[in-house]
């Protein structure tokens, strides 16, 4: 009798087993949640894992979210106002890197503004300038920017492009790889023919900055001679991305904009414009002119000068064109280079590499452009 009683308490037990387990698996969440934050122009919250599955929300860049779960390269995340459901991993950011990419924001708003243009394709925003650091944003097609800073980076042969941040040890998708390599269709780290020997050996990045609006700190710089894009309207724009982005973006991605009278001139000196100026305005037929400060560089990618010649630019308003005014070459300039009015003329000022890192300033009167004192070494920015 004994054995049969076991026999009908075995499946009993292993019922309960079940009940319980799923119980556990359903139980209610603890309290206190971990954080994520949207790393992404948006991400889609859906109701399910499964494949038929209903979209419940969608969620914009830096949103908050608490996190709730993981499965497979799915999270489970609560906004702000209660709605639940699953995004995709990848589409999120853990509090430390939120807080990396905005004290980077922060910085980069600091920052005297060197150039401005546009992305020539979508392009992944890394934290530092290199392909396998952490992505952070990734930018569309024609979206404005402006330019902070450039360095000079190896080009890890077959390094993998890097994923966007998980918000814990979960898998999450590759980003493209056409987002990190040569656009116009090359592979991603070689050379137009795709071949190893045609991948050059060093890459230039840049630190750029998006702002939907012209405001802030960013304003003060193009009041002192920076420029500044305006919004443009594309695929990536006002670009799509409605709040600021800071970050390294490989420079072949990026389409400087110059304004025409730059871009003439540069073109019949052979010059590869990579920062202008505003210096001042003078008096014109119909208003005024701006009088600019290029700066401008030779060869390719990896050189180890920001820029390597200066050329100011004033107007003629007799004969109503724009005159060379001051011409220097052989240089090895270092970004950042600062702008400001000074009492007797426009001033402007940058680190130069071949002269122990000492700060070199200028200063224009009217027409004519002199280097008026030599500064104390400064600290380099160099890598």
């Amino acid at each position: 009798m004994g054995s049969a009683i076991r026999t009908r308490l075995v499946p009993a037990v292993m019922l309960l087993v079940v009940v319980l387990a799923i119980w556990w698996a359903r139980r209610k969440p603890p309290e206190t949640y971990s954080v994520a934050y949207v790393n992404d122009r948006s991400a889609i919250v859906w109701s399910t894992t499964a494949q038929v599955r209903e979209r419940v929300a969608d969620l914009k860049y830096g949103e908050k979210v608490d996190v709730l779960g993981h499965t497979g390269d799915e999270t489970e995340v609560r906004g702000n106002d209660g709605t639940q459901g699953w995004v995709e991993t990848q589409l999120l950011m853990a509090p430390d890197l939120w807080q990396r990419a905005s004290d980077l924001l922060a910085r980069a708003r600091t920052m005297p503004v060197q150039a401005s243009g546009h992305t020539r394709a979508v392009s992944n925003v890394h934290m530092e300038p290199s392909r396998t650091a952490t992505r952070v944003f990734q930018f569309g097609r024609n979206v404005s920017v402006v330019v902070l800073d450039r360095k000079v980076v190896a080009v890890p042969v077959g390094a993998p492009i890097a994923p966007a941040a998980p918000t814990a040890p979960a898998a999450s998708a590759p980003v493209s790889s056409a987002a990190d390599g040569a656009p116009e269709g090359d592979a991603a780290g070689t050379g137009a023919s795709g071949t190893d020997e045609a991948q050059p050996k060093q890459e230039d990045w840049l630190l750029v900055l998006h702002v939907a609006q012209q405001s802030g700190a960013v304003a003060a710089n193009a009041a002192e001679g920076s420029s500044i894009a305006a919004p443009r309207t594309g695929d990536g724009g006002a670009d799509g991305v409605e709040i600021p982005i800071a970050g390294w973006v490989l420079a072949r991605f990026i389409e400087l904009d110059p304004p025409a009278p730059i871009g003439d001139y540069a073109t019949s000196a052979a010059l590869r414009v990579v920062a202008w100026f505003v210096l001042n305005k003078v008096p014109s037929d119909g208003g005024e002119r701006p009088q600019y400060l290029v700066a401008g560089s030779r060869g390719g990618e990896g050189q180890p000068c920001d820029f390597t010649s200066l050329r100011v630019y004033t107007w003629d308003a007799a004969r109503q064109r724009y005159e060379t005014a001051y011409v220097e070459n052989d240089l090895c300039g270092e970004f950042p280079i600062r702008t400001m009015e000074a009492p007797d003329g426009a001033e402007f000022r940058f680190v130069e590499l071949d002269e122990n890192n000492a700060e070199r300033v200028y200063r224009m009167k009217q027409t004519i452009v002199r280097r008026v004192s030599e500064r104390q070494p400064a600290a380099s920015n160099r890598r």
